[in-house]
């Protein structure tokens, strides 16, 4: 078979980042990705929908000049083993709580969500407050941003980018996914490290796989947000630039984040006023910067 279908054995984690590979309790083997050091919280970084941890490799790198990190290849991502169940928000945050019981973490740790992964690390707070000890959601994906027609036509763009993968080439997806380009103090070899494990149809593929339940993941999201996080450090970076189909949603998303940092002891809010919702890749340095700012509230 060919490597779409079975994840290399080794990838290149970035410089500066060790790749390891662990075995959940039902035998599927996770690709870890892990640098830094020290005696503070680990911090933890969750991708978006049909992102790899490759999404943070910049990123990670930064953070761990300072502290202890981690990021995870999915499962279905990168190279961790796809999940032969389906893949519902309930069953990620699972993975994650065994992903933490297999690298011995039993400490809170600090946790990064970007747009997906916002809704992951709420749902491991809620079930798991002793496991936490900050939280920053990077323009974290909310329920009151998303319909069925939204939800359908994320579908669609995933089925797309997974031909436009294999037949338009990697270049063309990156172009696609970032308009406006990225960042300049992102590396060429961390780009073409995103592009090998993002612009492929496993990761298209994966990412329809959660797509597909997030519609039945609403009424969870919903009662997350109304209930609230744990009481501890908490950033919202939002980002602050409109894009093309975003004039109604862009509003909606920041002004809802604003009610929810409202509501929130010890939370913080900024809106990235250049960057679309890829702020990792469009504007690492406010995503850092909240990360430490976190770091240093704990």
């Amino acid at each position: 078979m060919s490597q779409d279908h079975f994840p290399a054995t080794t990838r290149s984690p970035g410089t500066g980042l060790l790749e390891n590979f662990l075995t959940l309790p039902d035998g599927r083997r996770i690709r870890t990705i892990t640098g830094g050091s020290g005696p503070g919280p680990l911090v933890v970084f969750e991708a978006g929908m049909s992102a790899p941890a490759a999404e943070w490799v910049h990123t990670q790198r930064e953070v761990a000049a300072r502290a202890r990190t981690l990021s995870y290849d999915r499962a279905g991502y990168g190279g961790s083993d796809d999940d032969p169940h389906d893949r519902t928000l309930e069953r990620i945050v699972e993975d994650l709580s065994a992903v933490l019981d297999a690298v011995g973490e039993t400490g809170p740790v600090v946790l990064a969500g970007h747009s997906w992964g916002g809704p992951i690390i709420r749902l491991f707070a809620d079930r798991n407050p002793d496991r936490v000890a900050g939280l920053v959601f990077v323009d974290g994906s909310l329920a009151e941003c998303f319909s069925v027609k939204l939800v359908k036509a994320t579908a669609r763009s995933f089925r797309a980018f997974s031909i436009l993968s294999r037949f338009a080439g990697k270049r063309m997806l990156l172009r696609i996914a970032l308009p406006h380009g990225s960042a300049p103090e992102i590396s060429g070899a961390d780009l073409e490290i995103l592009l090998r494990d993002y612009a492929c149809p496993r990761a298209m593929r994966t990412g329809a796989r959660e797509c597909a339940h997030l519609l039945a993941a609403l009424p969870t999201i919903q009662q997350l947000q109304a209930t609230g996080t744990p009481r501890v450090p908490t950033f919202y970076l939002q980002a602050g630039r409109v894009d093309r189909g975003m004039g109604t949603i862009r509003p909606l998303w920041n002004r809802v984040a604003e009610e929810l940092v409202a509501a929130t002891p010890q939370a913080k809010l900024v809106v990235v006023g250049e960057a679309g919702h890829l702020i990792p890749q469009e504007a690492p340095g406010p995503v850092r910067e909240a990360i430490f700012d976190v770091l240093d509230r704990v």
